[in-house]
């Protein structure tokens, strides 16, 4: 009796699977974001392979984290459907690289005081990108469709935005109590506002106001009983929470205002970083081979040229 022979299909391997990834993400895409791309890809691996070298195993998590944070685009693209401009997509590979790279690894939130500021009014102007384009897909969807004024919609970006802000606070704050993680950043000020009974034993509902403080704190250190001295006092992240919320804020109203002039047709720089969802034109031209899709580019391009050049006239 004949032995039966089985043909099994070969799985490609990891490293064959994340190149054609990696092919498929930069196909179509313009040079300036796959550069982009790349670069910072390189130096995260760089910053891996030296923290393992160095045995800080934390760090090097955090190097896998955003590699894997990187991936956000391409899955949005891949499996929601999701078209994301390019302004929006370099601005988010920065955003990622910036929070956990240099500011984390790099101690820039601890050298650069206004890097976590940044951050955070960054974080408010992109949610309230989000914001809107969740508001427009659902208005083009005909289970879901509604008339909005402008304004609406602006006021349920920014909601949005704000709550993204705060739900991240909530996350800082949880990983502070849990997990002894400093997100929450502790700074020292030498003025003290309060009606604390204990500073003001009168019990009047008026501020005391105390001015050069001084405080001295004892603790153990790492097992070692430790004495610490200085000219303030220690605000453990009160302060921190409230200007990120105020500069989330910030970027929040930036572009619902940016948004609401979009809407009515007078600016079309918030479009630049509103994601939309992918249409049947679209999901064809990412079937296409690259000599197709190349073709397919220039012909959009020269389309451009010419209203441009008829609108002019």
């Amino acid at each position: 009796m004949a032995d039966k022979k089985v043909n099994k299909e070969k799985k490609p391997n990891i490293v064959k699977r994340m190149l054609g990834e990696f092919h498929s993400y930069i196909d179509g895409r313009p040079k300036r974001v796959v550069i982009i791309y790349v670069v910072l890809r390189v130096l995260v691996i760089l910053t891996l392979a030296h923290q393992v070298l160095l045995g800080n195993y934390y760090n090097a998590m955090l190097c896998v984290m955003t590699l894997l944070l990187f991936m956000i685009p391409a899955f949005a693209g891949k499996q929601l459907k999701v078209k994301l401009p390019s302004a929006l997509e370099v601005v988010i590979l920065l955003f990622i690289f910036s929070a956990e790279i240099l500011g984390e690894i790099q101690n820039f939130y601890g050298t650069f005081h206004s890097w976590d500021t940044m951050l955070h009014t960054l974080n408010g102007f992109l949610m309230a990108a989000i914001g809107f384009a969740l508001i427009d897909v659902l208005n083009n969807d005909p289970k879901f469709h509604f008339t909005a004024s402008p304004f609406f919609v602006a006021f349920v970006a920014f909601c949005f935005s704000m709550t993204v802000g705060v739900l991240w606070e909530f996350f800082e704050f949880a990983m502070e109590t849990f997990f002894r993680i400093d997100m929450q950043r502790d700074f020292i000020y030498n003025t003290i506002a309060t009606t604390n009974t204990a500073i003001n034993p009168s019990g009047a509902n008026s501020a005391v106001i105390v001015e050069n403080v001084r405080s001295t704190i004892t603790g153990t250190v790492g097992g070692v009983s430790q004495t610490f001295s200085y000219d303030g006092y220690l605000d453990i992240g009160i302060k921190d929470t409230m200007k990120d919320l105020m500069v989330n804020c910030i970027g929040a109203v930036v572009f619902s205002v940016l948004g609401t002039f979009y809407i009515k047709g007078r600016g079309h720089l918030a479009e630049k970083f509103m994601p939309t969802l992918k249409t049947a034109e679209d999901i064809d031209f990412e079937m296409l081979d690259a000599e197709s899709k190349a073709a397919k580019e220039e012909s959009l391009r020269k389309e451009k040229k010419q209203k441009k050049s008829k609108n002019k006239k």
